[in-house]
């Protein structure tokens, strides 16, 4: 019998069974087994399943939420992740080079789906219309999507030939092109209003561009722009009055430690009360008292921080750096441009998501909604980080074939 898999345009075959082992077979050269980046996969399935854990214990005594299941939105997470792990298999299947060619298509998808939110179909959840309702009680964040859309669609500008001078950075006009392209999507995020996810399509594009070797006056001016942008929109009011309090919040912690503080002020008391070890898996004291709200979202983190300690939250922040480490290494050794600057696009996009989310359960950002990737309670983020973590095992994959 033959065994064969297909990865784009490469073969990975083993022998007859009977002339080798199974080990044998999967560690042959040019096998998937061989070709993978093992740190970036594990490090992500174990975030994946630790994340879970932590959601189950956020949300088992949570019987406003679960309807008096405990096991309510465990089974969803597990149904989120079988879902997430499926479409990164079928990314590395397929192949990045390949889902070039419908990268046009899957943006305008993405921004569809996102002005539909701006519509009657839309769901508004904690102040932000940024939901689409589905059947069974689902609900789904289109711009969760547009991330990927954006990464894929701005490397496909600045990586054509002729776009992108390694020598001397993309023109002017392909630079503006590619502007154009995240500036759409944030305007609609926006409108949402949506300024967590605001915050990483700028960030995302500051990063792609910087990896297409944009110049510094580029750069440069382009933060200049989004600070500039960001006290226009405080001082016109286009913020809702929530995230105003938030902001609020933030920059004077004890204004309303009972109101608008007192996220923050609940999450702090949680991971201080870790410790070293730990209270133990489910059995964190804030947790089981339900003291911190969307903890099995946005503050994750402080499950993570009460019941496993300084040294379970210290494992938790290495896991993913070595996520950030993986993709910036796959960036580096990438055999195209394309594939680099798509790498780069996601390092960016989870390296800021991580620092945004955890510092705002430690009190040092505002809180902006946004969650931890790989350990959030959530389907649209989930399929969004392991998407990203398909096309840099794709990536890999491609450059390894080509040594």
């Amino acid at each position: 019998m033959v065994i064969c898999v297909t990865v784009r345009s490469y073969s990975l075959s083993a022998p007859q069974a009977g002339e080798q082992s199974v080990w044998r077979i999967l560690t042959a050269r040019g096998s998937l087994a061989r070709l993978l980046d093992w740190p970036l996969t594990l490090a992500a399935v174990t975030l994946t399943t630790l994340g879970t854990l932590l959601v189950y214990s956020a949300t088992r005594n949570r019987t406003d939420l679960n309807n008096g299941e405990p096991e309510f939105f465990l089974m969803r997470q597990l149904l989120n992740v079988g879902i997430a792990l499926a479409l990164a298999g079928l990314i590395v299947w397929y192949g990045y080079l390949r889902l070039r060619a419908a990268v046009p298509v899957l943006y305008l998808a993405c921004v569809a789906l996102s002005l539909l939110v701006l519509s009657p179909l839309g769901a508004t959840v904690n102040g932000s219309r940024s939901w689409l309702q589905l059947p069974g009680g689902f609900a789904f964040q289109p711009s969760e999507l547009l991330k990927i859309g954006v990464i894929l669609a701005m490397a496909l500008l600045l990586a054509a030939p002729g776009g992108n001078q390694r020598r001397h950075g993309p023109d002017v006009r392909t630079v503006l092109q590619a502007l154009l392209v995240v500036t759409v999507p944030a305007v609609l995020v926006m409108l949402m209003p949506d300024v967590g996810q605001t915050m990483v399509l700028a960030v995302i594009a500051l990063g792609v561009l910087a990896a297409a070797g944009t110049g510094r006056a580029w750069l440069l001016g382009l933060v200049g722009l989004g600070v500039a942008g960001a006290i226009t929109v405080w001082q016109v009011g286009l913020l809702d009055e929530y995230q105003i309090n938030r902001f609020a919040a933030f920059a004077n912690p004890a204004l309303d430690p009972a109101g608008v503080g007192y996220n923050t002020n609940q999450a702090r008391i949680a991971i201080g009360s870790g410790g070293l070890t730990g209270q133990g898996l489910f059995h964190g004291s804030q947790t089981l008292g339900q003291f911190v709200p969307e903890q099995h979202t946005d503050f994750i983190f402080t499950v993570a921080g009460e019941e496993l300690g300084f040294l379970g939250a210290g494992l938790v922040i290495a896991l993913l750096g070595v996520v950030l480490w993986r993709g910036c290494r796959i960036a580096a050794e990438a055999p195209d441009p394309y594939g680099t600057i798509v790498a780069v696009g996601i390092v960016a996009w989870v390296a800021f998501q991580t620092f945004q989310n955890m510092g705002m359960a430690l009190g040092i950002m505002p809180v902006t909604g946004l969650p931890l990737p790989f350990l959030s309670y959530g389907g649209s983020s989930m399929f969004a980080i392991w998407i990203a973590v398909g096309l840099l095992l794709a990536i890999r994959i491609r450059s390894r074939t080509r040594m």
